[in-house]
């Protein structure tokens, strides 16, 4: 778990790196209906957009809140790393399930000239992405991520 502003923000660059590449070819795959060499393509054409929106989502708007909303409601300051790590997680993906799904809904709107559509897109993304990113989340990403930059990072190296 990153230490400081400095290494968080360093953290927060590496997480949402692979959260948004993710989930970019996942709602590529499922809007083309099949994974295949034409998703990566799509999926990375629209990667450096969605990755510095979701970069500002997470840096101004839900990293403090979902911090606050664990610390106040799921674990204490004294909790087990563990079980700090799931809460702020699970804290995290799911106001960022929530705008980074407008987001895609708001793309494919403008992108078709549907812009009737967005409210339906977008809420029926919400669970198709929800069910995708906690678990990649928990699983893969948030140990990938940790071990990761405390490999480059060592604890104390970064300073505030």
């Amino acid at each position: 778990m990153p230490q400081n502003k400095r290494e968080s923000f360093i953290y927060t660059i590496m997480m949402c790196f692979i959260m948004v590449f993710w989930m970019s070819m996942y709602n590529v795959a499922l809007h083309m209906g099949r994974f295949s060499t034409d998703v990566l393509k799509e999926g990375w054409l629209g990667f450096p957009i969605a990755y510095i929106f979701a970069m500002l989502c997470d840096w101004f708007l839900v990293s403090g809140f979902a911090k606050n909303v664990a610390f106040r409601f799921l674990v204490k300051p004294g909790s087990s790393s563990t079980k700090k790590i799931i809460a702020i997680s699970c804290c995290m993906v799911i106001p960022m399930v929530i705008l980074m799904s407008l987001y895609g809904a708001l793309e494919v709107s403008i992108t078709t000239g549907n812009l009737g559509a967005l409210w339906i897109i977008w809420l029926t993304n919400i669970p198709k992405n929800f069910i995708m990113a906690l678990p990649f989340q928990l699983l893969i990403a948030g140990p990938i991520i940790r071990t990761l930059f405390r490999k480059i990072f060592p604890e104390g190296k970064v300073l505030a």
